[in-house]
């Protein structure tokens, strides 16, 4: 018998019975009555009792809201799980009216339909490539315009004295630039904060995140990312882009912007979940392709780290999607760079070229990889440690915006000084060949014809650091230079993730890893006998990179072929990948990769690719809700109007039944029914009484649906006047007549399975007469994970 952890309070209005549990802090700070569950054990048998979820958010005066709405701290507990997220419908409403569409439908018409599908994946890809063209170009021009002003006041003051000027000057030009971009974060659009790819992965994995695919998201994102990187803060602007494409896709898929009110009148047949979360998948892919030149790696990123659900036509619709956004991003960098049809920069990041002769490796040299693996998997272990707590820190005390907007301008400030400090007190020289690569070359107190070595770490943009410590030739780095600037750009790094400012964490990973691989690579070479350099710091400042971000984030097939396709060279596909698999399961044996713990902190019912562990002893009548609010086939418009607004209860699917009977018997399932769906006809009036009086009636099509979607009207908004309450209601042409149900004996993995592959919302839970006894939702099933005790359950809490 597995072993089950009871850390159960439910929090709600009040408790009827007068049981009281363990309390629990909210993410909101609210003042809470808890209510307990019981665990009965029987014999050998464990039954858990269920209630229905309760609405936590009672009616405040004005004062108290004001009062409550700004805690000093807000207390959190990361064994909640929210009840604001709701899943997407990702499968397909069968109800009578699609099933006419799909008849009148002509071969012609799924044809236009498929072309239509390769013409949106299309454009996604290059508006995608175009978004990242901008960012790249934005990124260069003011950069470049920020380091030549700092460079020439450094000079100036180098000779002359004085250089606390230069410090201050660096400083504050930093902080300017980020306070732009935190202010444009915390003030206008939150949820564009940080690189938006545990947003994303959430989003692919069927919750519905707020305002997560909105245009204002997009334009905040690009905008953001650009002061973030110009700024100097230890941030790349490759991950926001997977964010910027999936909102390019969400928003084209669509043929229409709800923030603009523009309706094209175009794309109307993907207006529903199913399609909609199908091409924000390509649009994630576009956006790893634009970012890092790798289309495979795009897809593959798609398929590891999001979608549910995947067929052959969506893989190759993914990659051509990738594939224009390189090939756009490409094109344009050619224009720009003034080359026109030079195709050699797939990517906001190029690694540059790894030439086979130059940087082979031998069999001895695989543990070495092996050992960077793991070394790269407990660095990034204490890098996730670290971000969890000062996340944490975050949520409690930094939650107003004007306090983000000041930490924010802090780092940026911090890390000029520290970027300076390292620069001044540096001695690490090397001489200006007539070939170097060094875009702002610092002399400093160097010899003439000779540059400070540090300078090119610190004052330059990330990926441009990354190429150097990659390709620059060997002797060109200090150990000890190395050494402080993987230690200071570590904590630096860690503390600006998690900030309100949009912000990847990719580049930061790989330039730390490259800085220790070099390391590693010197201090080989300085081993083994004077003669034979073996051991070239480009090739282990590759594989540093790798474990880093391995260590990291724990991405392993998408990473891998990312890696090499970024390096243009496919010898290095089993080193990658021996390191990546190192760094993941060393990394995994302390804790979860850094999406991951950012999912958790918001508490979002995330659900994995399988049911926990022990869980095969739980059956569905254990894990479901009930009672279940039912409707009848024929309802009055009262009732329904009624249960629509009931706060306490905030369903969004209802099993309609068959005319419930006296009796303990439960009623008959014959369909489902969606929330959405019923406001829609609730604001069209289809009842009874009036579709017999008026004759010339339109009928209500799926178009309907279609134009109310994404964003239905609350139930509050829509007047249903007192005789109108007393009409009736056919619900038979709307439902779903054919819902997935599951019998109560089922065990949690097998409705688990269903539940996660089909991509449901709703899975019906019935008796051996096909009575409803129960539903499951995403929240019943994301409450069971596998913790250190064994099977432990978390809390619901509408946070």
């Amino acid at each position: 018998m597995a072993n089950i952890t009871k850390k159960v309070s439910w929090s709600s209005r009040a408790d009827e019975s007068g049981a009281t549990g363990e309390a629990t802090p909210l993410l909101n700070g609210a003042e809470q009555r808890p209510l307990s569950r019981q665990l009965s054990g029987g014999g050998n048998i464990f039954q858990i009792g269920r209630l229905s979820t309760v609405d936590l958010e009672e009616e405040m005066t004005s004062e108290e809201e004001s009062l409550r709405g700004r805690p000093k701290e807000i207390a959190h507990n990361e064994k909640l799980l929210s009840l604001k997220f709701e899943s997407l419908d990702y499968d397909n409403i069968e109800n009578q009216l699609f099933l006419e569409e799909e008849r009148r439908m002509s071969y012609m018409g799924f044809r236009c339909l498929e072309i239509s599908r390769w013409v949106v994946c299309g454009l996604i890809g290059f508006f995608t490539g175009l978004i990242a063209c901008f960012i790249d170009i934005a990124v260069e021009e003011l950069a470049g315009i920020k380091y030549q002003v700092v460079k020439k006041n450094i000079e100036n003051f180098t000779e002359v004295g004085g250089l606390s000027i230069s410090l201050i000057l660096w400083a504050v030009l930093n902080s300017a630039i980020v306070m732009v971009g935190a202010i444009i974060v915390a003030f206008f659009e939150p949820i564009a904060a940080g690189s938006g790819i545990p947003q994303i992965k959430c989003y692919l994995n069927g919750v519905k995140i707020p305002r997560v695919v909105r245009l204002k998201t997009l334009l905040v994102k690009v905008c953001g990312v650009i002061c973030s990187v110009v700024g100097g803060l230890a941030v790349g602007k490759e991950g926001p882009m997977i964010h910027s494409g999936a909102v390019v896709a969400a928003g084209i898929s669509q043929g229409r912007s709800t923030s603009l009110k523009r309706d094209f009148k175009i794309f109307e047949y993907f207006r529903r979940d199913t399609e909609k979360r199908d091409f924000v998948s390509a649009g994630a892919a576009a956006g790893v392709s634009a970012a890092f030149g790798a289309p495979v790696g795009g897809v593959l990123f798609s398929l590891e780290e999001g979608a549910s659900f995947w067929n052959q036509m969506l893989t190759w619709r993914i990659f051509f999607a990738s594939m224009i956004s390189t090939f756009t991003l490409n094109f344009f960098l050619s224009i720009y760079h003034n080359n026109p049809g030079d195709l050699s920069n797939p990517g906001l990041i190029n690694f540059g070229r790894f030439e086979t002769d130059t940087v082979a490796y031998y069999l001895y040299e695989i543990p070495l990889f092996i050992a960077m693996g793991a070394i790269g998997g407990l660095l990034g272990a204490l890098f996730n440690v670290l971000n969890y707590w000062l996340t944490i820190f975050r949520i409690r005390y930094v939650h107003r915006p004007c306090l983000q907007v000041m930490e924010a301008m802090l780092v940026a400030a911090v890390t000029a000084t520290v970027s300076f400090t390292m620069i001044y007190f540096s001695d690490d020289c090397q001489p200006l060949g007539p070939d170097h690569t060094e875009e702002y070359p610092l002399q400093l107190f160097c010899a003439d014809g000779e540059y400070n070595s540090m300078a090119t770490a610190f004052f330059n943009t990330p990926e441009r650091s990354v190429r150097s410590l990659f390709h620059n030739q060997p002797g060109t780095y200090n150990p000890l230079t190395l050494g402080l600037f993987t230690l200071t750009y570590f904590f630096l790094a860690c503390w600006t993730y998690g900030l309100a400012v949009s912000a990847g964490v990719f580049i930061p990973s790989l330039l730390i890893g490259a800085a220790w691989g070099r390391l590693f690579g010197i201090l080989l070479a300085s081993f083994t006998s004077t003669g034979n350099i073996w051991a070239v710091p480009g090739k282990y400042a590759l594989i540093g990179a790798a474990a880093q971000l391995g260590g990291i984030v724990r991405m392993t097939l998408s990473l891998t072929v990312i890696m090499v396709e970024a390096t243009g060279n496919v010898t290095y596909g089993l080193p990658i990948m021996l390191v990546l698999m190192t760094a993941k399961i060393v990394g995994d044996y302390f804790v979860e990769g850094l999406y991951d713990i950012h999912i958790k902190l918001q508490s979002v019912p995330f659900l994995h690719w399988d049911a926990p562990a022990t869980s095969h002893w739980l059956t569905a009548r254990e894990v479901m809700s009930s009672p279940v609010t039912c409707l009848n086939r024929l309802e009055k418009v009262g009732t329904i109007v009624d249960i629509l607004s009931n706060t306490s209860t905030n369903h969004n699917g209802f099993p309609v039944v068959v005319e419930v009977t006296a009796g303990d018997e439960p009623p008959k399932l014959c369909g489902l029914i969606l929330r959405s769906q019923l406001i829609v006809l609730l604001k069209h009036k289809v009842f009874v009484e009036l579709a017999r009086t008026r004759l010339t009636t339109r009928k209500l099509q799926l178009k309907d649906f279609r134009d109310a979607y994404p964003r239905f009207p609350p139930i509050q908004s829509i007047h249903v006047s007192q005789d109108e309450r007393e009409c009736m209601m056919d619900l038979t042409e709307f439902m779903n007549a054919t819902p997935y149900t599951v019998p109560q004996e089922t065990s949690l993995p097998r409705v688990f399975k269903l539940f996660r592959a089909l991509g449901l919302r709703h899975l019906v839970v019935v008796n051996d007469s096909n009575g409803v006894v129960g539903l499951v939702s995403r929240k019943d099933l994301a409450r069971y994970h596998l913790g250190k005790h064994g099977l432990e359950e978390l809390q619901l809490a509408q946070t």
